[in-house]
């Protein structure tokens, strides 16, 4: 049986789809590129979360066993040659923002089944944070009620840059935002102010979070890699 904690590379890319296409959007990611993309050697499982708020606006991640299987020649390969329904897919893409991450800190552990909520906070900081206030800051979200993982993952910057036929068509790229925090949740959680209030535990002193993007989402499908 897979352990998804023991994933360290994930790749996450924000975006909002185009109304009018929204269900072919839909049936293309469930049916076509999150089947192919997971089939990846490395690649242990993909999900789509949806805004809270219902809008058109979507949070796609592939968790993989390192970041090195985000920059595979396999993965590049699928990135380089895209089907045609992708073609057209990526056309109806609007504000895309793609990265590649490592992990840096995670507790907790996840259940029987992946996280049904996700409150997802991408921020940048001024100087180096201090792995004790990591630590506090992880363990404050953890113990929230209802709460079962917390991650905080940093941005390989060589792998995210890599230009391929896909980002060419979707015409995005690397989000500004250094580090992304993920508390998983079983139901909706008002996690909002305490997620910001325990940031600041992180910041050196003197520092301040810069270019916060705080987002809340539900899960709206995942897909678990083969079974080798």
């Amino acid at each position: 049986m897979t352990n998804y904690n023991e994933a360290s590379g994930l790749m996450a890319f924000w975006s909002d789809i185009d109304e009018d296409y929204l269900q072919c959007f839909q049936q293309w990611h469930n049916c076509e590129h999150v089947p192919e993309r997971v089939s990846i050697p490395g690649f242990l499982r993909g999900r789509r979360y949806r805004a809270e708020d219902g809008r058109a606006h979507f949070l796609m991640m592939y968790e993989t066993l390192t970041s090195k299987a985000l920059a595979s020649e396999a993965y590049l390969a699928a990135l380089d040659s895209p089907t045609n329904w992708t073609r057209e897919a990526l056309t109806h893409f609007r504000n895309p923002s793609r990265n590649i991450y490592q992990k840096v800190a995670s507790l907790g552990s996840e259940g029987h089944f992946c996280a049904t909520w996700i409150t997802a906070l991408r921020f940048n900081r001024p100087n180096e944070m201090d792995s004790q206030a990591v630590a506090a800051w992880l363990e404050t979200m953890a113990t929230q009620q209802g709460v079962g993982r917390v991650q905080l993952w940093s941005v390989d910057e060589a792998a995210s840059g890599i230009k391929t036929a896909e980002r060419r068509i979707y015409s995005g790229g690397p989000g500004e935002q250094q580090f992304l925090l993920l508390v998983e949740a079983d139901a909706a959680q008002p996690v909002d102010h305490k997620v910001l209030e325990a940031a600041d535990a992180a910041v050196p002193q003197g520092g301040e979070r810069q270019h916060d993007i705080l987002e809340r989402y539900w899960l709206e499908i995942f897909h678990n890699a083969p079974m080798t």
